[in-house]
């Protein structure tokens, strides 16, 4: 505040919070503005670049769950180097497609990693070396941090950070979310600046 910088510097939102309360609104009222969540701060603390501490916390919490299919899997690298671990996943658009929304490889153990790849090795349509596309039948639930616009999936939007909660073993495929579902999250939570015309999303 000292140095009175203008635009196009600006300072960062600050606010106190005294205890569990104040931060369970800060939080609300910055998840509602678009953010992640919020960067905690001993107020007396100093910045030590490179270094972490007790002083500067991240908070966030995932924007929200989807239930999606998987459409895709690839082979892992390092540890999971031999097995399909990385999944691609889609939600329903209007006129019943499968669009492509994100890809997740954490969240699973071990044992469902090796059950999943006998599993899309046994339902692989296309081999594609790295990739297979697989039969759409194994539904996930995924938890995710943010949307953004996307001009790689067909979709038009892309999850950010998703990781897999579960196998949802009771849903059926044609029981997922949609692209109605995703658009109107990004609606919310991004300013309207999602609004599509979900009629004119690329069929793949």
């Amino acid at each position: 505040e000292s140095l009175g910088l203008e635009h196009p510097f600006v300072l960062a939102r600050y606010d106190r919070a005294a205890d569990v309360q104040d931060l369970e609104r800060l939080f609300l009222e910055t998840r509602d503005r678009g953010n992640e969540g919020l960067m905690l701060k001993d107020p007396n603390s100093g910045y030590m670049p490179g270094r972490r501490g007790q002083a500067w916390l991240k908070l966030k919490r995932p924007l929200a769950t989807l239930d999606v299919v998987v459409t895709a899997a690839e082979w892992g690298y390092g540890k999971r180097h031999g097995v399909l671990s990385d999944y691609t996943f889609a939600v329903l658009g209007g006129r019943g497609e499968l669009l492509d929304v994100g890809k997740a490889y954490t969240g699973l153990t071990d044992a469902e990693i090796a059950a999943m790849t006998s599993h899309f090795l046994a339902h692989t349509v296309v081999d594609e070396g790295r990739r297979r596309l697989v039969e759409p039948e194994t539904v996930l639930e995924v938890a995710f941090d943010s949307i953004q616009k996307s001009r790689r999936h067909p979709s038009g939007f892309a999850l950010r950070f998703p990781r897999i909660l579960r196998v949802r073993d009771d849903k059926r495929p044609d029981e997922i979310d949609t692209l109605a579902n995703v658009a109107s999250l990004y609606e919310r939570f991004y300013g309207g600046e999602g609004t599509v015309d979900l009629a004119q999303i690329a069929v793949t």
